[in-house]
């Protein structure tokens, strides 16, 4: 049986199955993008819940395996070499997990490069606006009396949407008939702007029926279902 008891993170989220992937996270838009993945592809993992409520994230425990302090970051037993390997950053992760089943991106080297430029997209782009506009729209920023701020916020993920909706013009996926780690990606992000943020109207999100139909046709997949209820209350 895999030993991981030299990682300190298991002293404080210890292994019950170690021979299986281990997950730390949460269902926030960055937390799903693992947790749908590993239902995707149907690799056996064993989930633990950093609760943001407790500060775990901030733990030394928790910050051994990710210095950076922020959730998703795993663990894997049977990492490359059959070496146990610890990974964080969501969009490291997916690519990880994507070469190690050879699932959800491309075989071709001109298809994978165009699933990492839309992984990376949302990393750069989507994420850090969707995140910002959310902060005015629900959280501290909108007791802010900073128009200019919050206009400059969603007038890029408006814009943003807007390249989205023009890739997704006839195309189920964004790399056309097949999913991948790029529709993983950036499913919680359009999901949680337009629900837990309540962003929609001020983004405009009826206006972009491409994104919306690719955002229903995701989530009504099985696995992406499953996900979303990873580590949830």
């Amino acid at each position: 049986m895999t030993d991981l008891s030299t990682f300190p993170i298991t002293r404080k989220w210890p292994a019950q199955h170690p021979d299986r992937l281990q997950y730390y996270g949460l269902p926030t838009p960055n937390g799903v993008k693992v947790s749908i993945m590993l239902e995707e592809t149907g690799l056996p993992y064993e989930a633990h819940k950093v609760d943001f409520a407790k500060d775990e994230q901030k733990s030394p425990e928790f910050l051994s395996l990710n210095p950076n302090g922020k959730i998703p970051a795993i663990l894997d037993p049977d990492g490359p070499g059959g070496q146990p390997l610890a990974l964080f950053e969501s969009g490291a992760i997916l690519l990880y997990l994507a070469d190690k089943t050879g699932r959800f991106i491309p075989s071709d080297p001109a298809g994978r490069w165009r699933a990492i430029q839309w992984l990376m997209f949302q990393m750069g782009g989507v994420g850090p606006m969707f995140g910002q506009v959310g902060f005015y729209v629900k959280f501290a920023g909108k007791d802010w009396n900073e128009p200019q701020s919050r206009d400059r916020y969603v007038a890029e993920a408006k814009r943003l949407l807007g390249v989205m909706d023009r890739q997704l013009d006839g195309r189920t996926w964004f790399l056309g008939d097949d999913f991948s780690i790029a529709d993983i990606s950036m499913l919680g992000m359009v999901r949680n702007l337009t629900g837990f943020y309540g962003a929609g109207d001020i983004v405009g999100f009826d206006a972009f029926k491409n994104v919306q139909a690719w955002l229903e046709r995701g989530l009504a997949r099985p696995a992406v279902q499953r996900g979303l209820a990873v580590c949830a209350e």
